[in-house]
């Protein structure tokens, strides 16, 4: 599984309530991205600081569920967003 399923996976969670994390998840539907920079080039600086804020807890999630690779490919986005 590539990086972006896993944001893909993860950002699903955040879909119900919240605009911005609708707004992402329907980017990573209709968008044929190449890679994980394509992607984070793409975001507006209110997704930047959602994914922030998202990420955190979806890699501390992973950590705790002892899931080392998504944890990893989580990680990947995170330090590429800044």
């Amino acid at each position: 599984m590539n990086t972006l399923l896993y944001l893909k996976e993860s950002i699903a969670n955040y879909t119900e309530d919240n605009k911005t994390g609708q707004h992402i998840y329907n980017k990573l539907n209709s968008e044929d991205y190449y890679d994980k920079e394509e992607f984070i080039n793409d975001l507006s600086e209110e997704d930047v600081a959602y994914l922030n804020y998202i990420l955190k807890k979806e890699m501390n999630y992973a950590r705790n569920a002892y899931d080392e690779i998504r944890e990893k490919q989580l990680n990947e986005i995170y330090q590429h967003l800044y």
